[in-house]
């Protein structure tokens, strides 16, 4: 079923070697009146806060695993990534952590506040114009500098870092009918559904796409990862130029169905985390609220069901404006 790579005890030492570096982020049941008007209430559901990790997503994982398996040598040359964000975040605290060099290429429509937080964490940034001349940059700094390219979600030790949430949830929420993640590249729901699967294979696993961002699930119907034809949504996390053969899969095997969500649900679901739950997270991470709260409503009710929320990288005047968005639509549906 699974990647031979991708086993539980893989999964585990993966947690061992990440140590200290990643924090096991905790869960939380989380109950509220929207909650029982639309999942009934013998429903339980249980959030696992994946923002509250180390550079406030959960890309740290799978960066710091990445780096974990680089030789010395190439530790001595240092990394470079691509990122609107995120992963650069993640990429910098990774090498800092393994006190490796890092160069990031981010884009000029990257969130000022993430692009200083990188430089902070003490990497070098260079800014190009769109995602293809910042790949080409990236490929261009590995070939001339010798640095290893992390790549933002394809591989097996992405996904063997992301399989480690998955690994935590189960130990700490106990048995689930249904585990939902957004779905950008695929990295993290690769490897998240995974392990699910194989801790728990009676659980359901959805992914969420945004309705102008939807490649994994047109990768579906075509049965093979293809590129995004129009990039259209305020979750930025969740809008990647295509997927890529190694997440595709590990998705086609353990990921039962997908769904989308419109930028209002995602507005009303970030205002709903932040009203009733207190937390502050960007877009993305409102996904898996939004689908549940959403087009999942009716197949979820009375059931015990897994939310993740993925991270909290937004700059206060960006999350201001979308929760007062949020607060004037009337429903998720």
């Amino acid at each position: 079923m699974t990647s031979p790579s991708l086993s539980i005890e893989a999964i585990r030492a993966t947690r061992e070697a990440l140590g200290t570096r990643v924090v096991t982020t905790p869960t939380l049941d989380w109950q509220c009146d929207e909650i029982v008007e639309r999942l009934g209430p013998d429903s339980r559901v249980n959030l696992k806060l994946e923002l509250f990790q180390r550079t406030g997503t959960f890309k740290a994982r799978g960066a710091l695993n990445v780096m974990l398996g680089l030789s010395p040598e190439q530790r001595a040359r240092g990394v470079t990534a691509v990122s609107a964000g995120n992963h650069a975040i993640a990429t910098a605290y990774a090498a800092r952590s393994l006190g490796l060099s890092a160069k990031v290429v981010m884009l000029a429509s990257a969130n000022p506040a993430r692009v200083e937080r990188c430089r902070k964490l003490g990497a070098e940034v260079e800014i190009a114009p769109d995602g293809a001349s910042a790949f080409e940059r990236a490929r261009q700094i590995e070939a001339e500098e010798g640095r290893s390219f992390i790549h933002p979600f394809e591989g097996p030790l992405t996904a063997l870092g992301t399989a480690t949430i998955g690994l935590e949830w189960v130990e700490q929420a106990g048995p689930l009918d249904a585990v939902i993640c957004p779905i950008g590249g695929g990295g993290l729901i690769a490897g998240l559904a995974t392990a699910i699967k194989l801790l728990s294979p009676g659980c359901t696993v959805y992914g969420v796409e945004p309705e102008g961002a939807d490649n994994m699930r047109r990768s579906f119907e075509e049965g093979e990862p293809v590129a995004n034809a129009r990039i259209a949504t305020i979750a930025d996390s969740l809008a990647p130029p295509y997927s890529l053969p190694y997440s595709f899969d590990l998705c086609r095997r353990s990921v039962d169905e997908i769904v989308l969500v419109s930028d209002d649900q995602l507005r009303a679901g970030m205002n709903l985390l932040f009203r009733e739950a207190k937390l502050a997270v960007e877009p993305a991470a409102a996904a898996a609220t939004a689908a549940m709260l959403g087009p999942l409503a009716e197949r979820l009710y009375g059931q015990q069901v897994g939310v993740i929320v993925c991270g909290a990288n937004i700059d206060i005047a960006g999350f201001a404006a979308h929760i007062e968005t949020g607060r004037t639509l009337t429903g998720l549906q």
